[in-house]
This record gives C-alpha cells, structure tokens and sequence, in this order.
C-alpha cells in the first residue's frame, strides 16, 4: 500500500515521503496513529510542501548544531568525583553530572540522548565521550575527571 508519511517513522521513511508498505502494517499502525495517510493522486503537492518544510527545518537544526559543537569541542569539562588511590572512582561518572558540568561550565544544555557513552567512566583522567546532536553532526567532548 502506498502512503504519505506524516511523521518520522525509523526504518520506514521521514515526513512527505510517499512509501510502500505492507497493507497490515498500514491498516493496524502507521494510519491510525496518524503517522502516514493514503497516497492518493492529489497528494503530490502536500508531499513537496511536507518535505519542504522538512528540509528547511533540517537546515536549522544542522546549523545549530554546528554552533553547538564549535562551542564543546575545544572545550575541556572538568568533573570531580571520589576515587581510591589506584585512580578507580568509587561508582562512575553518570550521564546527568556530566550534562551539569557541561550546563554550568558553558552554558550549553544537552539532552541525554545526545551522549553515546559505550561504557561509564569508572577512572580518573582524560576520557572522549561522543556526541551526536544531528544525523549530519557527530563530535566528541573531552572530559577530564579529577580524584574529589
């Protein structure tokens, strides 16, 4: 069956891309929650206005994204935490203290979801922890944690 999308569906397509699906899917999920409408023949126009506006919103949001980054990347966050003499920290550096100290030492907030931490930071040192703010925008800040 083919649909309008009309919403970002992961694996099936972005908002104003008209796409094929299986007609259950389309029946029992992507029409009734409202992500996706029928394709008919009068729907070409609403698909280019839909990715139109899809696209000039993407623009924005790379854009301010960059200014984030050229904010971060040179940027060192310092975070303190309690650690034992071999340098092991006792517990980790979490993903909230480490979205305070961004907050508080350069004014800039970021979301949970924008940090891919692989594994908690359980030393103390220098670690990279990756960002992705945009699908287009990917960087690493550099975290320096300090025995408290």
């Amino acid at each position: 069956m083919k649909l309008l999308m009309r919403a970002d569906v992961e694996g099936v397509g972005k908002k104003g891309d008209i796409v094929e699906v299986a007609d259950g899917y389309a029946r029992n999920y992507l029409v009734p929650k409202g992500f996706a409408i029928a394709a008919t023949r009068g729907v070409a126009a609403q698909a280019a206005a839909m990715r139109k506006s899809r696209d000039l919103r993407d623009a924005s949001d790379r854009s301010a994204a960059e200014e984030i980054a050229k904010v971060l990347v040179p940027a060192i966050i310092a975070v303190s935490a309690r650690a034992g003499a071999d340098g092991k920290l006792f517990g980790s550096v979490s993903t909230t203290e480490l979205l305070e100290a961004v907050r508080d030492q350069t004014r800039v907030e970021l979301d949970r979801k924008h940090l891919h931490i692989d594994e908690p930071i359980k030393t103390v040192g220098t670690h990279a922890v990756p960002v992705r703010l945009h699908a287009d925008v990917q960087f690493q800040i550099t975290v320096e944690v300090s025995p408290a």
